[in-house]
C-alpha cells in the first residue's frame, strides 16, 4: 500500500500543533505548503476557533485553541484509521521510546557538567573531551532514527524528514555551533526530537508524559 498523503487543511492544523506558535511562512515551510492556501486555512481555522493570534514578549504567531488542539486530534485518529497504520506507528514509538530516554539524559549532559561541590554546574563547553562524548551519544541516536523515520514516511508521509533535519543540526554542532544541540527558535537537534515525540503522541492520541 502507498503511504498516505495528508491534506494541507490537516498539515496546516497540525504544523501549528508540532511548532507550538508560527508565522505563517513557517507553517507553510514545515510540510512545503502553498503560502497563499496557508494563509486563506488559518483564517478560516480562526472562524471555527480553531487557531488565534499570540504574542510573546514583542514576537508572535499563530496557535492552537483548546478546539483546534481537539480538531487536531480527531483528524489525526481519523487519517491513521484510514490508512491502517496504527500498528506500525505504534511499534516505532515503542522503539522510540528507550532513544527518547537516551536524548533526554545526553541532552542533561550537554547542558550540565558537574563539578566538584556542585553537581548542577553549567556546562561551558570548555571540556572537549566531554563535549565530544555527548556529541558521539548524539550522533548514534540520529543514525538511529533512520529506521524509525523510513517505517514512519511508509505509513504517512508526513512524517518524512526529521532524521535528515537533525543531521542537518549535529553538522552544525561539529563544525562549533553548540546551540545547535538544543536551541530554541532553530531548527536544534532538540527541536526536531521534541516535535518528533510531539507527532507520534499526537498521531496515538497519547497525552505528553503519559506514555513512560
Amino acid at each position: 500500500m502507498a503511504p498516505h498523503q495528508s491534506a494541507p487543511e490537516l498539515l496546516t492544523l497540525h504544523a501549528l500543533r508540532l511548532m507550538g506558535v508560527a508565522e505563517p511562512a513557517a507553517v507553510a515551510r514545515r510540510f512545503g505548503l502553498d503560502r497563499r492556501e496557508v494563509d486563506d486555512l488559518l483564517l478560516d481555522f480562526e472562524a471555527y476557533g480553531w487557531v488565534y493570534r499570540a504574542q510573546f514578549a514583542g514576537t508572535g504567531g499563530w496557535t492552537l485553541t483548546e478546539a483546534g488542539k481537539a480538531e487536531d486530534q480527531r483528524v489525526l485518529a481519523a487519517e491513521l484509521a484510514a490508512c491502517g497504520g496504527r500498528d506500525e506507528v505504534l511499534r516505532v514509538h515503542a522503539d522510540f521510546r528507550p532513544l527518547n530516554a537516551h536524548f533526554q539524559e545526553a541532552v542533561t549532559r550537554w547542558q550540565v557538567r558537574p563539578l566538584p561541590g556542585d553537581d548542577l554546574a553549567s556546562n561551558d563547553h570548555t571540556d572537549h573531551r566531554w563535549d565530544d562524548r555527548v556529541m558521539d551519544a548524539l550522533t548514534v541516536l540520529g543514525r538511529r532514527l533512520i529506521p524509525l523515520d523510513t517505517a514512519l514516511t511508509e505509513v504517512l508521509t508526513r512524517f518524512a524528514g526529521y532524521q535528515q533535519r537533525y543531521a542537518a543540526a549535529m553538522v552544525r554542532v561539529h563544525r562549533g555551533e553548540p546551540g545547535w544541540v538544543d536551541g530554541i527558535g532553530i531548527d536544534s537537534c532538540h527541536t526536531v526530537w521534541f516535535q518528533l515525540h510531539e507527532d507520534l503522541l499526537a498521531t496515538l492520541g497519547i497525552e505528553r508524559g503519559t506514555d513512560g
